[in-house]
């Protein structure tokens, strides 16, 4: 990618804006869906507690309520996830970031993820992305979970989930890239500091991008105490 396209690139349309600690607050979630408003962000993705709301605030305009599921640490029972899904969707998400079994993925039990994953994604319509939590797999178990991914009918496979060790690399993101067709998108997120990382993240083929400060990436400004 030029330096003269970078500079032109618009982030907001990449951008999920996310809030998912645990001590956040109704008021936090409205202010960032106001933030999400005024920068035209892709989505706003929250807990499932905040689905409603976010979906209120959101009525009227293009952005995306998105929800995630099993959060965050993807070890919760398949129907859990499923019902946290269906559950989000009657409140108005009208997209699922749901988390990998990544125990069952580092025991190579294939099919129970293929299944975990299917169990939600074809319980409804919704467009569900897989997080892989990068961070704690090879890059074998990178290229299986994507590929099984996939098969299960996600539509996005996204890096990590904010909470473990460490977040988004560009050298994941490539490789997910590289092991799903082109019918699937791929979201970084994750310890995106800077408009630059994230223009780089693009170019290794992000078509999303998860961080909790979209404002200040949209800005030049660089975020320095988040790793979501």
């Amino acid at each position: 990618m030029e330096d003269s396209n970078k500079k032109n690139i618009n982030l907001a349309p990449y951008i999920d804006q996310t809030l998912l600690k645990a001590d956040a607050t109704e008021l936090e979630i409205r202010n960032l869906c106001e933030i999400s408003i005024k920068h035209k962000f892709k989505g706003v993705c929250t807990n499932s507690r905040f689905t409603n709301l976010v979906a209120k605030q959101l009525s009227g305009t293009n952005i995306l309520p998105v929800t995630v599921v099993g959060f965050p640490l993807g070890a919760c029972g398949s129907y859990i996830k499923k019902f946290e899904a269906l559950y989000a969707i009657e409140n108005g998400a009208q997209e699922i970031d749901m988390v990998i079994s990544i125990g069952a993925l580092k025991e190579k039990n294939w099919s129970f993820v293929e299944e975990d994953i299917k169990l939600v994604c074809s319980s409804h319509p919704t467009p569900v992305k897989v997080i892989l939590e990068t961070c704690l797999l090879t890059n074998e178990e990178i290229v299986e979970a994507c590929k099984i991914a996939e098969a299960a009918g996600a539509a996005y496979v996204k890096t990590s989930t904010g909470f473990s060790t460490a977040g988004a690399t560009l050298a994941s993101v490539k490789l997910m890239k590289e092991s799903v067709s082109s019918l699937l998108g791929v979201k970084a997120s994750g310890g995106i500091k800077t408009r630059e990382q994230a223009l780089q993240f693009i170019e290794a083929g992000a078509t999303r991008l998860g961080t909790s400060s979209g404002d200040l990436l949209v800005l030049g400004q660089e975020i320095k105490d988040t790793l979501y």
